[in-house]
């Protein structure tokens, strides 16, 4: 078996992922990216796989380029099942 590295933190029974906001244009809806790295089981290079997540906020607070934490929730529209916790780092 490989061993995945991963950035998911859990709270809870709720999983939450770090990763960059990549589009803040619609009302109260972002775009996260989250990358994650794991070794290769044969070749044990490391792989990069990134996933774009939709995302609720709330506050329309995020824009595009910040480090945010988001976990998961109850489906809120088609695309919609994760949820803005808090913005870590903010694009200057």
């Amino acid at each position: 078996m490989s061993e995945e590295k991963s950035v998911t933190i859990e709270t809870g029974a709720r999983h939450a992922v770090r990763g960059s906001v990549i589009r803040a244009r619609s009302d109260k809806s972002i775009t996260v990216l989250v990358v994650r790295q794991f070794k290769h089981p044969l070749y044990e290079k490391y792989i990069r796989r990134s996933t774009r997540l939709h995302a609720h906020d709330e506050g329309n607070d995020c824009r595009e380029g910040d480090i945010v934490l988001i976990e998961e929730c109850r489906p809120l529209s088609k695309m919609k099942s994760w949820r803005v916790i808090q913005v870590l780092q903010r694009l200057e």
